[in-house]
């Protein structure tokens, strides 16, 4: 009885390891990723620097009264363009040209006394030869008339001033921009260098400022000793449209806190397309480097560690391969370190990807297949 229920456990311990074994033999291996590979190239391409840039005037003036009084008209609108020299703001003159007359007035009642105590010092001088009058008594007119003589100078001196005081009452604009928001409109009172009645901004030229990383400083700096730089603005509202300049300014220190160092770039902008305030892509052409080794961009991807790719090698399994980019030029990358021209690099279809992945490949045509 004993044997015949060992017989029957050995039998069922097979029937399991046997189906155990079966389950096993059925697992089947993962499926082949489908990706789309591309070859990199080498070829001459330009370095580039591309960056987030703010759009300023090139000239700022805030437009204050000299002088205290009432606005009496403004001669623009919020939001127009002006030139140099264009009448912006009247201040009422009446009260300026009352104190110019009483000054006028003045010089002219001291002019009177001046001639008069001139001759009368001329007339005790040939007294004093004769020894009619005293020396103190010549003394007194010649100081009296010295004493008017200046007072014409200090009555000439308050016309100019009252002259000029009269002219401030006409604003008129410093430079050719255009105008923002109107602080004060007539009938408003104003004091003496007080409130900004307008501001106007010069947009054509326009800056646009940027800051790039301290470790590309030397490579700028020799950049910027061979000649001018290409610098291209993005146009915001027009994709795919830019506007041409050169680097105007390179600051004088890199910013301890950022590691980054301030530029601006001078635009003409006469189709007024960059706008104070914008942000805008801004990509700085440094150089050509020779032979160099891209991929498209879409291909470099970004981890912990940095940037990689993956690679497909000859038995159709892929390798993650740590790289070093040597910036942007359009749509490629320009690989310093990490990929050799011919190894093909995946640009479609990372995401489903793990080192030593099988594979099924198709190669993309693109523009960084050629090379040049």
């Amino acid at each position: 009885m004993k044997l015949s229920v060992i017989v029957q456990v050995s039998a069922l311990a097979f029937l399991l390891c046997t189906a155990c074994t079966g389950k096993k033999e059925t697992v089947k291996a993962k499926p082949p990723v489908p990706v789309k590979v591309i070859r990199a190239v080498q070829k001459d391409v330009p370095i580039r620097i591309k960056t987030i840039g703010t759009i300023e005037p090139f000239t700022t003036v805030a437009i204050k009264s000299q002088v205290s009084g009432q606005i009496a008209r403004l001669h623009f609108a919020e939001g127009s363009d002006v030139i140099t020299g264009a009448l912006l703001i009247s201040i009422d003159p009446e009260p300026f040209l009352a104190t110019l007359k009483q000054y006028e007035a003045a010089l002219a009642k001291d002019q009177a006394q001046a001639l008069f105590a001139r001759e009368q010092a001329e007339r005790y001088a040939g007294l004093l030869k004769e020894g009619i009058v005293t020396h103190d008594q010549y003394d007194l007119l010649r100081s009296n008339a010295d004493s008017l003589a200046a007072n014409l100078v200090a009555d000439r001196a308050a016309i100019k001033n009252a002259k000029i005081q009269l002219e401030y009452c006409s604003i008129r604009s410093p430079l050719s921009g255009r105008t923002g928001t109107i602080a004060l409109h007539a009938g408003n009172l104003v004091k003496a260098n007080d409130l900004p009645i307008v501001t106007i901004n010069q947009i054509s030229p326009i800056y646009a400022t940027f800051s790039l990383p301290e470790k590309r400083l030397a490579e700028l700096k020799q950049a910027l000793a061979g000649g001018e730089l290409k610098l291209e603005a993005v146009i915001p509202t027009e994709p795919g449209s830019s506007e041409v300049g050169t680097i105007s300014f390179l600051d004088n220190s890199v910013n301890p806190a950022t590691g980054t160092i301030k530029l601006k770039g001078v635009f003409a902008n006469r189709g007024r397309k960059l706008w104070p305030g914008q942000f805008t892509d801004v990509v700085l052409t440094l150089a050509s480097r020779q032979n160099a080794v891209v991929v498209p961009t879409q291909a470099i991807q970004t981890s912990q560690q940095g940037e990689f790719v993956y690679l497909v090698k000859p038995d159709n399994r892929v390798e993650m391969r740590r790289i070093t980019s040597a910036g942007v030029a359009g749509e490629e990358t320009v690989i310093g370190k990490g990929v050799a021209a011919g190894e093909s690099v995946v640009v479609d279809g990372q995401l489903r990807l793990t080192p030593g992945a099988l594979v099924t490949t198709k190669e993309q045509s693109t523009a960084a297949g050629k090379k040049e």
